[in-house]
């Protein structure tokens, strides 16, 4: 028995249907700002009010919170009005449990301090998948807690994050359970690859992780570890000036999901055709167009069935020199070449926080 609430979407108000935007534009920076805050982020994201509002494609979305286990699990889903189940009352909701779902879903963990969340750069159907971004039930908005690349909260929140997805999720919306895939931004791929990927992908036949900015070798023992393995595709995506631990820590975990694979007998081919890499872009943390961290992310996030679902696995608005292309085998590649970490985010005091959002609060 899992501890999940009852979803009360028939209290859901129904905003005005403007469409949800990224939000920060080409502005770079981000995080706590210079002064002390008086509340967590997690109770500053509370100020931002939920309900049901258009996506940029037409598609509705929905922001509600549900318990799971004792966490609150704030979420987003974004798909045809349709596909929502008619009992939650959301306007145009016509599918029933009988319903068999065809689409996808393409379930997105933020990076620390939740930017991703509000911004839901998969809020597009994309290869008939809807989005769904989930906000992680800490006070500081981390996937996995803790700080850095220590994730003490690890354990927890992917059993959160998996119990969600195949518990709570078929109340609300019709989907196909052997069509659910993954996105991680910085933090939120930490998680995934530390801890998601080994203890919960059993749960997610033949799915697809990407891990963009961020990864961690496997932290907990894996389940099933020769049948995740030989069904999941994962791909790394980084920069040349990624942050001093992520150049550290990701061909960590490149190198150790490479070996766990030979291991469970996977040949180099097929390691390379399941596990890809890529860090051509130059650019900061995230920065995948060149430029800027919500913008970067949104250029992978527009081409994620390009890379994940059975595209050429060329990204569109990608940052010089690469060509585009990003799908290259982990096997021969481990080594990734970095350039230069940024000065201000040095190993001894580096953040990975990104909270442009929390300005529009403080501006209410």
């Amino acid at each position: 028995m899992y501890g999940l609430s009852v979803l009360a979407f028939a209290v859901l108000a129904v905003a005005a249907p403007a469409p949800q935007r990224n939000r920060g534009g080409n502005r770079n920076g981000g995080g706590n700002g210079g002064g002390q805050q008086r509340a967590t982020a997690q109770q500053q994201a509370a100020q931002v009010p939920g309900g049901i509002s258009q996506a940029q494609d037409g598609s509705t979305i929905v922001d509600d919170t549900v318990n799971i286990n004792g966490l609150p699990i704030r979420f987003k889903v974004s798909a045809p009005a349709d596909q929502f189940m008619a009992n939650t009352n959301i306007p145009g909701a016509a599918a029933t449990a009988a319903s068999n779902g065809t689409m996808g879903v393409n379930v997105l963990l933020h990076g620390d301090g939740g930017q991703s969340f509000f911004d839901f750069p998969n809020q597009n159907v994309q290869a008939n998948t809807m989005g769904v971004v989930l906000l992680a039930p800490d006070p500081n908005l981390f996937w996995g807690g803790g700080q850095g690349l220590e994730r003490t909260d690890g354990v927890e929140h992917a059993q959160a994050v998996s119990d969600f997805v195949t518990q709570a999720l078929p109340q609300m919306v019709a989907f196909d359970p052997n069509a659910v895939v993954f996105s991680g931004v910085s933090g939120g791929s930490l998680l995934m690859s530390g801890f998601f990927i080994p203890s919960q992908m059993a749960n997610f036949p033949n799915s697809a992780v990407e891990l963009n900015c961020g990864a961690l070798p496997p932290q907990v023992d894996f389940v099933n570890g020769a049948q995740v393995l030989s069904q999941t595709k994962i791909h790394y995506q980084s920069t040349q000036n990624e942050l001093a631990s992520l150049q550290q820590s990701i061909p960590q975990a490149v190198a150790a999901y490479e070996s766990a694979a030979a291991q469970a007998g996977l040949s180099t081919n097929e390691i390379n055709q399941l596990q890809t890499v890529d860090n051509t872009p130059q650019g900061g943390h995230c920065e995948f167009d060149g430029r800027d961290f919500v913008d970067g992310v949104q250029v992978m996030l527009s081409s994620y069935a390009s890379v994940m679902q059975g595209g050429d696995g060329t990204v569109q608005g990608i940052g010089a020199p690469s060509n585009g292309q990003v799908r290259n085998g982990v096997v021969g590649n481990e080594n990734l070449r970095f350039g230069a970490a940024p000065r201000r985010r040095a190993l001894d005091g580096e953040r990975m926080t990104v909270m442009r959002w929390a300005a529009e609060v403080a501006g209410n």
